[in-house]
């Protein structure tokens, strides 16, 4: 039973988590909108800066020590995983050659995976440099 209490935290703080996330991506959308056949430029800000903070958070929750058990689901599923929109990367691909700017189309889809994928590496990086000058700076 304490088991199926925990399953219900957990999800219950994805789905807060979510729900924020998915807010502040709905909001950047509709600040910047963009026609079909043109860069998304919001989806495409919100996934690599999404990459960058999942590669700060999963570096600072793994090295910093002890943290609660709910920081990781909370931030790194709920929020991030809302905030984040592949399946809207996918869509805004269609879209884009569907409106026949197949250049646009393409560079978005490499542009993304060129860009998202260093910036977890980078992410890491920087917390990592963080975590470094705080320890210094306390001894």
């Amino acid at each position: 039973m304490e088991r199926l209490g925990a399953a219900w935290s957990t999800l219950g703080v994805i789905s807060a988590g979510g729900v924020i996330g998915t807010l502040a991506r709905y909001g950047l959308s509709t600040a910047f909108p963009h026609p079909p056949g043109s860069f998304p430029w919001a989806t495409f800000v919100t996934n690599v800066t999404g990459c960058l903070l999942i590669g700060v958070l999963m570096t600072m929750i793994s090295e910093v020590g002890q943290v609660h058990r709910l920081l990781r689901p909370f931030l790194g599923v709920g929020v991030l995983g809302g905030f984040t929109t592949f399946s809207g990367y996918v869509i805004d691909i269609g879209r884009a050659a569907a409106a026949g700017a197949l250049g646009t189309a393409l560079a978005y889809l490499a542009g993304t995976v060129i860009c998202a994928v260093p910036a977890v590496y980078a992410g890491a990086v920087a917390a990592r440099a963080t975590l470094r000058l705080l320890r210094k700076g306390r001894s």
